[in-house]
């Protein structure tokens, strides 16, 4: 097992210090003790290492391991057409190329399946570039963001359907969309909110009592502010122990993002890798890279990703250089995880949106297991 040239929280430390986020929580190791650093907001109080974070879309991995559970008990395959559960699906038409205008479209080649939902290959999913699609989806309220989506589930499933797919499923890779999708299909499939089913068979059953789609007013102390850029100053976007996320929400989040603390997390990375949520087959699947080179196109994510990383089930995967075979994934307020393939557990949680400020710190964290034996 490879064990941390570097103390994890003093890295952190260096990066509070010098301004880049107020605080954060960091782990390392095999079974790792997270440590908190710095503030929980500009000027704050100290921050806790079981603060409740928005770890948004770290959520991507619980709902994959969520919907592998299902095709485990012989609920659904990875190939099964999920109009089943989301007729709104049932008759998609996709866009004859991605920026032609929405009226320019054809039938889909074949159905919408649970595979194409975790490999993000359903057909939905950012737009990057000033297309007539993307401006649809920043109208009708489906384009993702750094906020909390303005739609309730249902009322987000109907817009996103009423608009053409950019490229036939299992086709095309586009980012995020897909997982929206999917957590509604596990409300659909359970009959209860995607949040209730993630309780009962996954949150309760690892002893994750902190993990939910939104912060409980009793524990609204341990929720840190969160922070975007601007102008190379870090702006406050919802108040330490505030925002959406307090309380319970106004409208269904099936579709939405999680927040948890980094003990939850934790447990959660360990049972996956430990063998405890899933089988050996299906582990293998969710950490290897599932997307057929012909669906990497250039335009579908930021320049060079391809180049260095795979995408699994609801994951990244190093395709080359120091760390090939590890998988994990970021969160858009300033989160990462990372399972190498010695076992070795990382986890990094700021609340600070994600962009070139804390770009330095993500690379220096990611570095911090070295080979020592």
């Amino acid at each position: 097992m490879s064990t941390p040239r570097t103390d994890p929280a003093e890295l952190l430390d260096r990066f509070v210090a010098d301004g880049t986020v107020p605080g954060g929580v960091i782990a390392l190791g095999h079974d790792p003790q997270p440590v908190a650093v710095g503030a929980a907001s500009l000027g704050g109080s100290p921050l806790r290492p079981d603060a409740i974070v928005r770890i948004k879309s770290m959520t991507k991995l619980i709902t994959a391991v969520a919907a592998l559970r299902l095709v485990e008990h012989e609920i659904l395959t990875l190939d099964s057409p999920v109009t089943t559960w989301l007729p709104e699906l049932a008759e998609p038409r996709v866009l004859l190329r991605p920026d032609a205008e929405l009226g320019d479209t054809m039938p889909a080649r074949g159905p919408l399946t649970l595979r194409h939902l975790l490999t993000c290959t359903s057909g939905y999913g950012m737009i990057l570039a000033d297309t007539p699609l993307q401006r649809a989806m920043a109208d009708n309220g489906t384009e993702a963001g750094p906020l909390p989506p303005s739609l309730g589930a249902d009322g987000w499933l109907a817009a996103l359907s009423a608009l053409p797919l950019v490229g036939h499923p299992g086709e095309q890779w586009r980012y995020h969309h897909s997982f929206g999708l999917l957590g509604i299909l596990l409300s659909r499939i359970s009959g209860v909110s995607t949040g209730e089913h993630l309780e009962q068979t996954l949150f309760t059953p690892l002893g994750m009592p902190d993990t939910g789609y939104f912060v409980p007013r009793e524990k609204l102390d341990r929720l840190p502010a969160a922070y975007a850029e601007r102008d190379g100053e870090l702006v406050e976007v919802e108040p330490a122990g505030g925002g959406f996320h307090a309380g319970p929400p106004p409208y269904d989040m099936s579709h939405s993002e999680l927040l948890s603390t980094a003990q939850d997390y934790l447990r959660f990375l360990g049972a996956l890798r430990d063998g405890q949520l899933i089988s050996p087959d299906h582990l293998r699947l969710l950490s290897s890279d599932q997307v057929h080179r012909s669906a990497k196109t250039p335009e579908s994510f930021f320049p060079g990703f391809w180049d260095r990383t795979g995408w699994g089930f609801g994951v990244g995967v190093d395709s080359t250089g120091p760390h090939r075979g590890r998988f994990g994934w970021s969160g858009g307020a300033g989160t990462n995880f990372f399972v190498d393939p010695d076992g070795t557990l990382g986890l990094l949680l700021t609340q600070v949106e994600m962009g070139e400020r804390i770009t330095p710190l993500l690379r220096a964290y990611s570095e911090l297991t070295g080979t020592d034996r």
